[in-house]
C-alpha cells in the first residue's frame, strides 16, 4: 500500500539511470489540498516554500515535486506546471488560473553525470506519467542519486531510494512518499541499522560535504486539516526523522516535510492522525531503502 492509495492522489516519475537522477510529482486533486512544511537543516532548496507557511493566504497547492539535480531541479516545477494550466488546474486570479507547484530538491550530483538534472521537459513527464497506480519505489524519481550512510565518507555510503506507505488505523488513513538521501543510517523496526556503516557519528574525524545531503517527505489525507494544522504534522513528519534515521537533522542535512490534505472527509483525532503521520514517514524511508538495495519488503 503506498502514497495512491489515499484517493485524489497521484505520482508520477521521470527516472534518469544513466545520469543517476530524476524527479517525482504528487498531483492532489483537481481542487487542490491544503498544505504546509516543515524545512530544517542549514541549506535547504525549495520553489514556493514560503508560501506554505500558515501566515500566508493561499491555502491550496495544485501539486508537489520532488527532485534531484540540486537547486537546478527546481525548473522541473515549470514542467509541472504547464500541464496543470493545459488541464485548467490552478488558483484563480482576475486573469488566469496559476498552478501552484511547491518543489524541494535534493543533492545527487556526486553519483552519475553531475550535468545531468531534471529540467522542464522533465518535471512534464513525471507529471504526465501520474497516476493512481501504486507508486513505483527503489532507485526510480527523485530517488534515482540518493545514498544514505555517508558519515565514513564514500565506502560506507548505500543506496537510498524512494519509498512510499499506506497506514490505516480505525477509518483514519495516512499515505506517505520518501526521498531518503541523509548522513545517517537507517534503523529498521527494531533499531538496528538497515542502510549504513552503523558504527556512529564519532567513529572517525570525518566532515560531510555541506550540500550533498537532505531527506524529503511528503505526507498525504483525505481528513480535513487546517493550514495550522498541516504545519504541526510536517513538524511531527520530521520528528518521525528522527526515529528512522540516526544521526538525523544534522549541520550537513537539509530536510523537507510536506503535509497535505485534500479535505475530503470529516476532520479526525488528531493524536491519532499525528501517530499515523509518524507510522507512515518512518515506513517510508524504510522502504525506500530496501526497495533500492533489493532487501524486499
Amino acid at each position: 500500500m503506498t502514497l495512491t492509495a489515499i484517493p485524489g492522489f497521484r505520482v508520477g516519475h521521470w527516472t534518469d539511470a544513466v545520469g543517476m537522477t530524476g524527479c517525482t510529482v504528487i498531483l492532489c486533486p483537481d481542487a487542490g489540498a491544503v498544505a504546509s512544511a516543515s524545512f530544517l537543516g542549514p541549506s535547504p532548496a525549495t520553489r514556493e516554500g514560503v508560501l506554505l507557511s500558515p501566515e500566508k493566504k493561499v491555502e491550496r497547492v495544485h501539486a508537489l515535486l520532488l527532485t534531484g539535480g540540486s537547486a537546478f531541479g527546481l525548473a522541473a516545477a515549470s514542467g509541472v506546471v504547464r500541464v496543470l494550466e493545459e488541464r485548467g488546474v490552478g488558483h484563480q486570479t482576475p486573469f488566469a488560473r496559476v498552478p501552484l507547484v511547491p518543489a524541494a530538491v535534493v543533492y545527487d550530483l556526486g553519483l552519475g553525470d553531475p550535468l545531468a538534472r531534471p529540467g522542464e521537459p522533465e518535471g512534464e513527464a513525471a507529471a504526465r506519467a501520474a497516476s493512481s497506480e501504486p507508486v513505483p519505489r527503489g532507485r526510480v524519481g527523485a530517488g534515482t542519486g540518493t545514498t544514505a550512510g555517508k558519515y565514513l565518507g564514500g565506502p560506507g555510503a548505500v543506496p537510498g531510494g524512494l519509498g512510499s506507505a499506506m497506514v490505516e488505523r480505525y477509518g483514519v488513513s495516512v499515505g506517505a512518499l520518501a526521498v531518503a538521501n541523509p548522513i545517517g543510517d537507517v534503523l529498521d523496526e527494531r533499531g538496528g541499522v538497515l542502510a549504513g556503516p552503523g558504527t556512529g557519528p564519532g567513529a572517525v574525524s570525518f566532515t560531510p560535504g555541506d550540500v550533498e545531503n537532505t531527506t524529503l517527505v511528503a505526507v498525504v489525507t483525505e481528513h480535513t486539516l487546517s493550514k495550522a494544522d498541516c504545519r504541526r504534522l510536517a513538524d511531527a513528519a520530521q520528528a518521525a526523522l528522527g526515529r528512522v534515521i540516526h544521526p538525523s537533522h544534522t549541520y550537513w542535512d537539509g530536510d523537507a516535510a510536506f503535509m497535505l490534505s485534500s479535505c475530503a472527509k470529516p476532520p479526525a483525532d488528531p493524536l491519532l492522525l499525528g501517530a499515523l503521520v509518524q507510522e507512515a514517514v518512518c515506513a517510508a524511508v524504510r522502504d525506500a531503502v530496501r526497495q533500492a538495495n533489493g532487501l524486499g519488503v
